[in-house]
């Protein structure tokens, strides 16, 4: 559980270092990452670096709280996209495998929305 924790700390931080690299070396290669809001998933280590690499405007992410149990974590994230004034909660759901990779994310926002153009190349809709 510990190793599940550490990962799901991780992956915040590195997230918002923008440290790509880093985060890479959490992710299986055949990562899925999903956006029930949206309704779009992302499949693959590079497309999902690639997406956040081009994630527009300037985001933040600190975590609030992580509760870890085997294989799996769930976070509660405060979010802050663009001004400091304009924050959001969004939670997140790991699954992490025997070697310590993230295998799944499902990213939860609060409202669903309509997802922005120029990403078309990178998800798949459901």
């Amino acid at each position: 559980m510990d190793a599940t924790r550490r990962a799901a700390q991780d992956y915040v931080d590195r997230l918002e270092r923008r440290d790509w690299a880093g985060l890479s070396g959490l992710l299986a290669g055949d990562v899925v990452y999903e956006m029930p809001q949206t309704r779009e998933r992302i499949r693959g280590r590079e497309s999902f670096l690639r997406f956040n690499a081009e994630y527009p405007g300037d985001w933040h992410l600190a975590v609030r709280r992580i509760v870890a149990d085997g294989r799996s974590a769930a976070l509660l994230l405060d979010v802050q996209v663009d001004a400091p004034d304009q924050r959001q909660d969004a939670c997140v759901w790991l699954d992490v495998s025997d070697q310590g990779l993230i295998t799944r994310i499902v990213d939860y926002w609060p409202d669903p929305y309509d997802p922005p153009p120029g990403r078309e190349h990178l998800v798949e809709r459901y």
